[in-house]
């Protein structure tokens, strides 16, 4: 059991040794550091990255030099790994950074729509519900840019709006046979996401019907606890273990960590 989704200090986590610490404590093979990064120059993207320190941008080489540290203490995988907000617009920048970083593999999603983040429910109450299927629409036609640009190995909750009450639901077939096929041609993976499976919403990533899709394409899939604190690691982890078991899905690392 591999995890290739955990935040640390770098972006919004716990320190970077107490993840470490917590994965090998959780009996996990391997665990992949995958902290934020927004490099969008535009004025609101830039002032939430200055608000929440989504700057791995600036502190990457500091980072990795912890992780090579921390692979002489503990007695697992330690991936360098980044978690990206993608929108189209940023591509250009998206690319230039990862090819100057050079991460052992990079996430990407997609958090925001028309400057709204989609896990903000207050966000879509007062919308009509056409307004919420706009907004659906045009996550789902950001998630395949996301896919089609090739720039990631991982694809994060790719239905993060179902964490949302206002817009959960909304997705139907459509939207998610689009997502499969784009995964289906591309070197990019999905993730099963255990970020809010274990709370009162008990929602995985992606939701049944949607998992259903991507299995009829034949699309592989990763995992990642997406876990910010210490404690969350093994209860996520051993939910995973559970999830892929009960669903017979068998899991693959990104095909950059295989090669």
């Amino acid at each position: 059991m591999r995890d290739f989704h955990v935040h640390s200090n770098y972006s919004d986590g716990d320190f970077l040794r107490s993840m470490v610490r917590a994965a090998e404590s959780a009996g996990l093979e391997g665990v992949g550091i995958a902290d934020h990064c927004n490099v969008a120059t535009r004025e609101k993207p830039a002032s939430m990255r200055n608000v929440y320190g989504f700057n791995l941008d600036l502190t990457y080489e500091r980072r990795r030099r912890g992780i090579e540290r921390l692979r002489d203490d503990f007695d697992l995988e330690i991936y360098d790994a980044v978690e990206m907000d993608y929108d189209p617009r940023d591509e250009g920048a998206i690319d230039a950074f990862l090819a100057e970083a050079g991460f052992e593999y990079a996430i990407g999603s997609v958090h925001g729509v028309d400057g709204r983040n989609v896990q903000v429910p207050t966000q879509f109450t007062d919308m009509s519900e056409a307004e919420r299927r706009a907004v659906v629409d045009r996550y789902f036609d950001r998630l395949v840019a996301l896919v089609d640009s090739e720039l990631f190995d991982i694809a994060a909750h790719v239905d993060l709006l179902e964490r949302t009450s206002p817009l959960r639901g909304l997705a139907t077939d459509d939207h998610y046979r689009r997502v499969a096929e784009a995964l289906a041609d591309s070197r990019t993976i999905p993730e099963i996401n255990a970020g809010r499976a274990l709370t009162d919403a008990a929602v995985v990533h992606p939701a049944e019907p949607f998992l259903t899709v991507l299995r009829d394409h034949d699309v592989a899939v990763t995992v990642g606890t997406d876990s910010h604190q210490p404690g969350e690691i093994p209860d996520r982890a051993d939910f995973l273990a559970e999830f892929v078991d009960e669903t017979g899905l068998e899991p693959v690392a990104p095909d950059c960590l295989e090669r």
